[in-house]
C-alpha cells in the first residue's frame, strides 16, 4: 500500500522563483530539482514494463489485465482509463508534456511524474515539487527531433528512454500512430506538429533490433 504523501503548500516567494527559472529556461537549476537518471534506470532494471498510449483503438480491446500484470505501468499525459478491461487500472509512472490539474494528477497516484516537454516554462510547480519528479533531458529531446525531423511525441520519448535501460521486457499498448486518433482530443494528424509516419518507422526499426520490445 502506498504511503500518503505529506503535502505543504508553496509560498509566494517559492512560486515566483520557480516561475522565473522556468521563464529563463534555467536548465541546470531545474535539473537540480529532478531525480537522477540513474535512479530511474535502477527501477527499470530487469522489470517488465508496460507503456500505455492513448490511441482510441485500445478501448476496443481487452488488454487491461496484461497491462496491470506488468512490473511497472507507464501512462501518458492525461492517462485516460475508460474501463479496466481495456486499459487496466495502475499508473506507476506518468509521462507528462501537457497541462494537468494537480487534483487530476494526484488522482492517478503515480510514484513518479516525468516532465517530457521541452517547453520548460509550462512545467507546473506542483509537478516539480512532487517526490519522484524527473526532468527529461533536453538533449534527448533534441536528438529525437533530429532523427524524426519533427518534435517527438510523449510516447516516443518514453519508449526511447525505457529502451535505453536494462528493462527485461517492454510492451507497448495503445500506439497506432494516430490512426484511430487520441482518446484525449479530437485533433487530426494534420493538426498536430508530429510526424506519425516517421515515429511508426522509428518504432518498427527499434523493435526489429530489440527483442524486448513488442508493439501490441
Amino acid at each position: 500500500m502506498r504511503k500518503k504523501r505529506k503535502k505543504t503548500e508553496p509560498g509566494l516567494l517559492e512560486r515566483w522563483r520557480f516561475r522565473r527559472l522556468c521563464r529563463r529556461g534555467d536548465e541546470d537549476a531545474l535539473a537540480a530539482m529532478s531525480a537522477p537518471v540513474a535512479s530511474l534506470k535502477a527501477e527499470l532494471l530487469g522489470k517488465k514494463i508496460a507503456i500505455v498510449g492513448n490511441a482510441r483503438a485500445l478501448a476496443k480491446g481487452d488488454a487491461g489485465p496484461l497491462i496491470d500484470a506488468a512490473d511497472l505501468v507507464i501512462r501518458i499525459n492525461r492517462a485516460p482509463m475508460p474501463q479496466a478491461r481495456s486499459h487496466g487500472t495502475r499508473t506507476d509512472w506518468l509521462g507528462l508534456a501537457v497541462g494537468l490539474k494537480e487534483k487530476d494528477g494526484e488522482a492517478l497516484a503515480p510514484e513518479r511524474i516525468l516532465w517530457l516537454s521541452h517547453k520548460r516554462k509550462r512545467l507546473p510547480l506542483w509537478v516539480a515539487r512532487r517526490p519522484g519528479f524527473f526532468l527529461y533531458p533536453l538533449k534527448d529531446f533534441q536528438l529525437l527531433h533530429q532523427v524524426l525531423h519533427a518534435p517527438p511525441t510523449t510516447g516516443i520519448m518514453l519508449i526511447d528512454f525505457v529502451s535505453r535501460s536494462g528493462a527485461a521486457k517492454i510492451d507497448l499498448y495503445g500506439f497506432d500512430f494516430f490512426s484511430s486518433l487520441s482518446l484525449t482530443g479530437h485533433r487530426k494528424a494534420s493538426q498536430v506538429p508530429h510526424d506519425f509516419a516517421a515515429e511508426k518507422a522509428w518504432v518498427e526499426r527499434l523493435a526489429a533490433r530489440d527483442a524486448r520490445l513488442r508493439l501490441h
